[in-house]
């Protein structure tokens, strides 16, 4: 008689305010302290974002996201310690942790510059296993690079990575296939990922709070209100239920950043803002992996409905500057600046050269 089907074993890790604890680590001064990791301030007036912050600074009510002249007025300096973006240093830190999951995954997915994903199903026989194979990962960061994450286990990307946020910092959360309705039934409809302020804010018009709440509305319903794709999704998503494989990419074809907004905004001064940060990461990347050249550049665009555009310029000959970046960026993006809101933007370098030593 043959054996049962397997459940397949996810790891999602997520390192724990990483920029901020990058800065910590690179001067020990800051550990303790409400450090913000983003644009300049300037006194409450800057127009960037927070890109992280040390779990201190978020008792102020200071988030990821949230427009820096916010986060100063919540917590100005000091007590707060406002710290410019690093990427040169965060993607160098990232590659050598990254570097360290994959050694131990069957098939690995990264999620961005500080999550990734890991099928572990061959691995391990069973969740008791998958969590010894998390501790060793845990256990190996804090040994080589000073830091530490959080990892949630489950028999899927979306569980997983729920239950990575479970615990936090530090955490490790294990949803085996049987507890999966009873770990979401409590939670917070947010928690589920693609329900923003506007999604949620529509379930609590119709006293819909919890994912359990959420799991008892007719699919036809959600559909109804929400659109047949985002609709099937939450009926999907309320009960646990996530086919996505993981999606390994071994070679870098190209670098990317992307910024999810804490509000859908149509602030064109912020957008650019965001989107110029964004470029630099890019670059700054770019540059530490000692690439040569690129020759396109690619916007990404969210809409606050969830239509997603992208829209790419070929250069006419290939570059290894940050001025283009920028320049093909804002004009990529100025297209479909039409006063809707957007939620998401993105910029994407493609087309890479690597440098080559002689022979």
């Amino acid at each position: 008689m043959p054996s049962p089907q397997k459940h397949r074993i996810i790891l999602h890790l997520d390192l724990d305010a990483f920029f901020a604890a990058c800065e910590e680590r690179e001067n020990p001064a800051l550990k303790g302290k409400p450090v913000v990791v983003g644009a300049d301030p300037k006194g409450g007036k800057g127009r960037g974002v927070v890109s992280t912050c040390s779990y201190e600074a978020r008792k102020f009510g200071i988030r990821s996201g949230m427009p820096i002249s916010i986060a100063w007025h919540k917590c100005p300096s000091p007590p707060c310690i406002y710290v410019p973006v690093n990427f040169k240093l965060y993607g160098a830190v990232s590659d050598k942790i990254m570097s360290i999951a994959r050694k131990y995954a069957d098939v690995f997915e990264l999620g961005g510059i500080d999550e990734c994903y890991l099928d572990v199903s061959k691995s391990a026989k069973n969740f008791i296993e998958a969590v010894e194979i998390a501790r060793q990962i845990k256990e190996k960061i804090k040994q080589k690079e000073k830091l530490t994450c959080s990892i949630g286990i489950g028999p899927n990307k979306l569980i997983a990575k729920i239950a990575s946020d479970f615990q936090k910092p530090d955490g490790l959360t294990v949803v085996g296939p049987a507890a999966v309705a009873r770990f979401l039934r409590q939670l917070d409809v947010r928690k589920l990922r693609f329900v923003g302020p506007k999604t949620e804010a529509a379930l609590k018009e119709r006293d819909i709070e919890t994912i359990g709440q959420l799991k008892n509305v007719p699919k036809f319903a959600l559909v109804e209100w929400f659109g047949k794709s985002h609709g099937e999704y939450l009926y999907q998503a309320s009960r646990g239920i996530d086919t996505n494989p993981l999606i390994e990419h071994w070679e870098a074809k190209s670098i990317g950043r992307e910024w999810t907004f804490e509000r859908d905004t149509s602030d064109k001064q912020l957008l650019f803002k965001t989107l110029e940060e964004l470029a630099k990461g890019v670059y700054e990347q770019f540059k530490s992996e000692d690439f040569k050249s690129f020759k396109t550049v690619t916007v990404k665009v969210r809409y606050k409905w969830f239509e997603t555009h992208t829209h790419q310029k070929s250069l006419k000959e290939p570059n290894d500057e940050l001025k283009p970046i920028i320049e093909n960026a804002k004009k990529l993006l100025d297209s479909y600046l039409t006063g809707d809101k957007i939620r998401l933007i993105g910029v994407r370098v493609s087309h890479l050269e690597k440098k080559q030593e002689k022979k």
